[in-house]
């Protein structure tokens, strides 16, 4: 009984990063950005990998410089690593992941594009793209699989998109 009460408790760190994203959806990045600095110094580069799979994947999209973004996004993907290793048995955790990482391998291959590194982002593209396969036919994964055909077709075109793309990242 206990434990299905706490499976059923909101996660408290990951309704705050929920807030700060609402926030940031709102058009205030600088403040996002702030808050969810202050939540990652809050749970530390050891904290539960679901939390810093989550955080990082959310801090990459306020960033203003692509190399800083790259860095957020590989941390939320060694994060995501760690979540499927350490949550093997855990539903809750490894759904999560597996809904997210499509999104991570997506964010990497725009990253890669907009840095010139068109061979990098074929790659992470050619990752997300199987791990789509996981996606429901619903809007979201709808959404990421569109964001993967846009992302080929442009690199395809010219290589290297320039500018931030794909708008939203596939968050």
């Amino acid at each position: 009984m206990a434990e299905r009460q706490e499976r059923a408790t909101p996660d408290a760190v990951l309704t705050r990063i929920g807030q700060v994203v609402m926030l940031h959806h709102a058009g205030d990045r600088e403040e996002a950005r702030h808050r969810l600095l202050g939540l990652w110094a809050e749970i530390g580069e050891h904290g539960d990998p679901l939390h810093r799979c989550t955080l990082a994947h959310y801090l990459a999209d306020t960033q203003d410089d692509p190399e800083d973004e790259l860095a957020w996004d590989l941390r939320a993907l060694t994060a995501a690593e760690e979540v499927a290793a350490d949550r093997v048995g855990a539903y809750e955790g490894s759904l999560a992941v597996r809904a997210l990482y499509p999104s991570l391998q997506l964010n990497l291959a725009a990253d890669y594009a907009r840095l010139g590194r068109p061979d990098a982002a074929r790659t992470h593209l050619h990752r997300a793209r199987g791990a789509a396969r996981a996606l429901a036919d619903d809007r979201y994964g709808e959404g990421v699989r569109a964001a993967i055909r846009r992302l080929e077709i442009r690199l395809d075109e010219d290589g290297a998109p320039g500018g931030r793309w794909p708008p939203g990242r596939g968050s």
